[in-house]
């Protein structure tokens, strides 16, 4: 399964934001920007990405000389463990080292990529090549990879989040399988949770913010909140969905122990990407992450059988179980590139053609991009993992939508989720009402 290192990158990426990125002309297929090139002659361009463990980057090699093969008149220039500041720093440079295409972890920063110019809008290529992107991409993928109409990125493999949970102890607290709505959720929650002194034997869950993948957005996505209205304004205090989120999460904080309590047993637990992860050891029973922990769990020999669901849902949405939350890996054009032609040659094979994105997904283990690939015979993986494929396909899936200054209001989200859940904010509608003035203030000046 997949290594930790791009969602270590996503992680970091979505702590400290990228710094605005070139503004450059407009985005369109045939720009000054050098959208004149002849693809079918000899040519060589760059293609950055940000793979860096020894099975991430075979795959990217594998991907290229699949490529090649195809369209052997234009070599690639593979750089790889390129970081999302190393590249925008590229962009605004340019030059005949600079990238013609780029790869990135972080979905956050597509609005500002877009919105400065630094990657070429992709709607007039996928129109010359007769591509749709609406019948090619799952929903999710297509909406994070766009901004205000303008298509500069296009999703390059995908993460899909659902539930890991414990089936020996499950079976132990005679739970016959995974809950599907929250409320069933919680009471499993409550039943799998053993108690050791002023501690715990075993949680059932770890509910907290910090609690490695239990973000506010991937709690939230099954709710399938709008994050902004109409006119771009927060609908944070508006769309009942985020009460709800968060109601259901400071719940589970105080029924499974209270979060000084909770925040104690988290400090002695082990970190996200090692073996010692409590879901690995057993001290936690049922973690929410995505497809890439199961690989990671077995790998550490866990002494009980590992079981993988959905992510349950609201109980008035029990109809809708089987969806999750939806982010990945994006590419793109560079506005700065002389190659644009030769560029989207390489971006629409790594992309929009079925074996090339299922080989690619094999190799690294996330999950395919396209729904054709969804659906491909030649995906190899272990038969849990077809369930993050589902989530993929789920048209109730949902992710977050991009903003002119990347991922600064799901920071600010977050941020108040510590505070409400920790207990320092008491009132949630006042809460929720201020920090929606604040993500406003925050994109009106980045504008």
């Amino acid at each position: 399964m997949p290594s930790a290192i791009p969602e270590v990158a996503r992680k970091a990426a979505f702590a400290v934001t990228a710094s605005a990125v070139l503004l450059t002309t407009a985005c369109t297929g045939q720009s000054s920007s050098g959208a004149d090139d002849d693809a079918s002659k000899d040519t060589t361009i760059n293609f950055w990405h940000a793979w860096s463990a020894p099975n991430e980057v075979a795959g990217v090699k594998a991907l290229i000389a699949g490529f090649e093969k195809v369209h052997p008149n234009i070599h690639v220039n593979v750089v790889d463990n390129m970081t999302d500041d190393k590249i925008n720093q590229a962009l605004r440079t340019g030059g005949d080292k600079a990238p013609d295409v780029i790869s990135s972890f972080t979905t956050n920063n597509v609005g500002k990529f877009c919105s400065s110019g630094a990657l070429v809008d992709l709607n007039p290529f996928f129109k010359k090549s007769d591509i749709d992107p609406q019948t090619t991409f799952p929903k999710p993928m297509n909406e994070y990879t766009q901004f205000d109409g303008n298509r500069c990125s296009v999703p390059l493999l995908g993460d899909a989040y659902g539930l890991y949970y414990n089936k020996t102890a499950f079976k132990k607290a005679g739970i016959a399988g995974p809950p599907k709505t929250w409320s069933e959720f919680e009471a499993d929650a409550k039943k799998l949770t053993i108690a050791q002194g002023d501690s715990y034997k075993q949680l059932g869950f770890m509910p907290d913010y910090h609690g490695w993948e239990s973000t506010t957005e991937h709690y939230f996505a099954q709710f399938s909140p709008t994050y902004f209205d109409s006119s771009g304004k927060s609908s944070l205090a508006e769309d009942p969905a985020f009460e709800a989120g968060f109601k259901l999460q400071k719940k589970l904080v105080d029924e499974l122990g209270g979060f000084q309590k909770l925040e104690k047993f988290r400090a002695t637990l082990g970190d996200e990407w090692g073996a010692k992860h409590p879901f690995h050891t057993g001290q936690v029973a049922m973690q929410l992450d995505g497809e890439w922990r199961l690989g990671m769990a077995e790998e550490a020999k866990p002494k009980f059988e590992i079981g993988v669901a959905p992510l349950p849902v609201p109980d008035d949405h029990a109809a809708q179980y089987g969806k999750g939350y939806i982010t990945g890996t994006i590419a793109g054009i560079a506005a700065t590139s002389k190659k644009q032609n030769a560029a989207w040659e390489l971006v629409k094979y790594m992309t929009t053609d079925t074996d090339a994105v299922v080989g690619f997904s094999n190799a690294i283990h996330n999950v395919p991009s396209t729904l054709a690939a969804l659906k491909s015979p030649k995906l190899k993986y272990d038969p849990r993992f077809k369930t993050f494929l589902d989530i993929a396909a789920n048209p109730n899936s949902t992710t977050t939508p991009a903003s002119i200054n990347g991922g600064v209001y799901l920071v600010t989200i977050q941020q108040f989720g510590y505070d409400y859940e920790s207990g320092k904010v008491k009132d949630l509608k006042a809460g929720l009402a201020s920090t929606a003035q604040q993500i406003d203030t925050d994109i009106a000046q980045a504008k």
